[in-house]
């Protein structure tokens, strides 16, 4: 554990991206299996503990602390392993660290009864950064500024491979990645995972600013506010794979069951509307779904999804991604005829006659579903993660509401000290604040020092980590759409909600009205 909490450590004092990845890599090569196999998918997201959750880790700082210190510490800290890590007692001298995979080994073999004994046991082989280390292993918590792809570009580094060959086969893996290693380092070939349905990168897009491109060159269609999805069959069996690459076939059987094709589809996942014609609904009818491994027929027929296809990666065992956007919608048209209409359709191409003809009819569709417009280059193969010039995101114009701030809350890991996380409501009739939606980005550094300093020179009350403020500070949130929420005591809530203007100069009084927010409801 010594050299992984000296990552943890260095990953987190350091800002600068290609060191992180140098660390990495260092990290990668020096380390053993299956150790590094271990750190390696700790720091992509890919470990699970099941055994050990936040609760476990509070029961045991309550069996050594008392509680109300542990309590003050942790709101003054603003992170649960920080605090426990820190109030622990020191290591003895004579004390073994346990390796990362004795860690491993323990809490995946121990029940989530003892976890707490056993986590306590590690904790006390270990100085204040391993016992960091540790929790944030155990809880799969890193937050130490590393992306799954920049792990992945770690590793490619460590071994001088590429990061989309590494991508290639990371989902048809799994964790210490001994397989991955031995290929690494030159001692097998490439793990080739092509008899199973697993997960290929998707293509990204950049937002398009300000930018005017050529229709010629361009394909245009609507982009939609679902969740992207890969549908991945051997004919054998059927996968759905979200953006991360995480498995939600269990979430969404009914699109699995009615796969009929062999391949790779990329698409976006949608609720049916109640409208005619059967349109897409909100995002807020999918998100009833989300996150649920498993769903009941009622909820499959209150919430009918659909897959609506952009794009084509395999036509059974034929890879197309090589091969122009043209070419491969040729196929995906002839690939989806044969698919359930009920369950699948083909994105259509937005007719316009040039750029100011499409900037009109983006414009003028405010669906509740439509999130703007996806420009993709005619000639462009399907490439992983986001490359200049190919695709396109051209999002609609962001809705704005003059909004209270209510509550606010500490932030994780670098925010730890300040209050970043902000709840803010609008008037009802009746001139109560009722809220409507929480961010926690769009400000500068300089506005959050301002933003902290108000709630603590306003702070009317306490509720453990969360503090109420006096009603008198005025948000300018931009937010994408707003829709029915059973969740708010409003009614309402905001999707992707962010801070765009700081309104000390506008009353509170003066805010938005829940009517207000409620006539953009698409």
């Amino acid at each position: 554990m010594q050299a992984f909490s000296a990552l943890i450590d260095g990953l987190i004092y350091t800002r600068s991206r290609d060191h992180k990845v140098r660390l990495i890599a260092d990290y990668l090569r020096s380390t053993p299996d299956p150790d590094r196999g271990w750190a390696l998918a700790a720091l992509a997201g890919t470990l699970s503990i099941a055994t050990v959750k936040a609760a476990a880790i509070r029961a045991m700082a309550e069996e050594r602390f008392d509680p109300m210190l542990f309590r003050m510490s942790r709101d003054y800290v603003g992170d649960t392993a920080e605090t426990v890590a820190l109030m622990w007692p020191e290591v003895s001298a004579d004390a073994v660290a346990p390796t990362v995979s004795e860690v491993i080994d323990l809490l995946n073999s121990t029940s989530r009864a003892r976890a707490p004994n056993v986590l306590a046991e590690l904790m006390d082989r270990l100085d204040a950064n391993g016992r960091y280390a540790l929790l944030k292993l155990a809880t799969g918590g890193m937050r130490v500024g590393i992306s799954a792809r920049l792990a992945k570009t770690a590793f490619g580094q460590a071994f001088g491979v590429s990061v989309d060959d590494v991508e290639e086969v990371w989902h048809a893996l799994s964790p210490p990645y001994a397989a991955l290693f031995a290929w690494g380092e030159g001692k097998s070939e490439r793990p080739d995972p092509a008899d199973s349905a697993f997960f290929r990168p998707f293509m990204l897009a950049h937002p398009l600013e300000d930018g005017i491109v050529d229709l010629d060159a361009y394909a245009a269609e609507w982009k939609w506010d679902g969740i992207r999805i890969q549908i991945a069959s051997t004919g054998g069996e059927t996968r759905l794979f979200s953006r991360g690459g995480d498995e939600v076939t269990g979430a969404f059987p009914e699109i699995a069951a009615a796969f009929n094709g062999i391949g790779v589809v990329d698409g976006e996942l949608l609720v049916r509307g109640d409208v005619q014609g059967g349109e897409a609904a909100s995002f807020n009818a999918l998100q009833q779904r989300l996150g649920r491994k498993n769903v009941t027929a009622a909820m499959q027929a209150e919430y009918p999804v659909f897959v609506r296809l952009y794009d084509i990666l395999f036509d059974g065992a034929e890879d197309l991604r090589s091969q122009p956007w043209n070419a491969r919608r040729e196929r995906l048209e002839r690939f989806a005829a044969q698919l359930d209409t009920v369950r699948f359709d083909l994105s259509a191409i937005i007719e316009a006659r040039d750029f100011d003809h499409l900037a009109e009819i983006r414009a003028a569709a405010r669906e509740a579903a439509i999130e703007g417009v996806m420009l993709k280059r005619r000639d462009a193969p399907y490439l992983a993660g986001r490359k200049v010039g190919l695709w396109y995101k051209w999002k609609r114009e962001p809705l704005v509401a003059d909004c209270v701030m209510m509550y606010a809350q500490r932030g994780s890991g670098k925010r730890s000290s300040y209050y970043s996380d902000y709840t803010f409501g609008c008037w009802t009739p009746d001139g109560a604040l009722l809220p409507v939606g929480k961010a926690y980005s769009g400000f500068s550094d300089a506005e959050l020092k301002w933003l902290d300093r108000f709630v603590r020179d306003n702070t009317v009350a306490r509720f453990g980590p969360v503090r109420e403020v006096e009603k008198s500070l005025v948000l300018e949130v931009a937010f994408d759409a707003v829709h029915e929420s059973k969740r708010h005591k409003s009614g309402i809530a905001m999707r992707f909600p962010r801070i765009s203007r700081l309104r000390r100069d506008k009353p509170a009084d003066e805010a938005d009205t829940i009517a207000n927010l409620r006539a953009m409801i698409g």
